[in-house]
């Protein structure tokens, strides 16, 4: 075993000091406040379109199996009168077609707003 100071092949020529080096040193500048990135506390986002079509799936799957959870423990049938048609429902599947119902009444308002107000920004 040899002794840590003591050189092997051309190691014996080596320094491990940078004055020793033969050339020309160029000079580093330390960095200024210019040069240093700021840190801001601010998390970078990595989203993109896909993240958010898979959260959306996630989301309506949940949902969908809410609902059909609430179908199912509200099998009992009602009578459902709608101007003169008159017909039996089971609970959940009436108050799941009302909110689709409410959906696209809501639906339909909002599309004519924004067409109402597309008209008025183009004159």
């Amino acid at each position: 075993m040899r002794a840590p100071d003591e050189a092997v092949g051309d190691d014996a020529q080596m320094s491990t000091n940078a004055e020793d080096l033969p050339g020309d040193h160029p000079t580093v500048d330390p960095p200024t406040a210019a040069t240093v990135p700021t840190v801001t506390g601010k998390k970078t986002s990595i989203s993109s379109r896909t993240g958010y079509a898979w959260m959306g799936l996630v989301v309506g799957t949940l949902i969908l199996v809410v609902l059909l959870i609430f179908i199912l423990q509200n099998l009992q049938s009602v009578q459902v009168s709608l101007f003169f048609w008159e017909f039996n429902l089971p609970i959940g599947v009436a108050v799941l077609l009302s909110v689709i119902l409410g959906a696209l009444v809501m639906a339909l308002v909002g599309g004519l707003r924004i067409m109402q107000l597309r008209r008025v920004a183009k004159h």
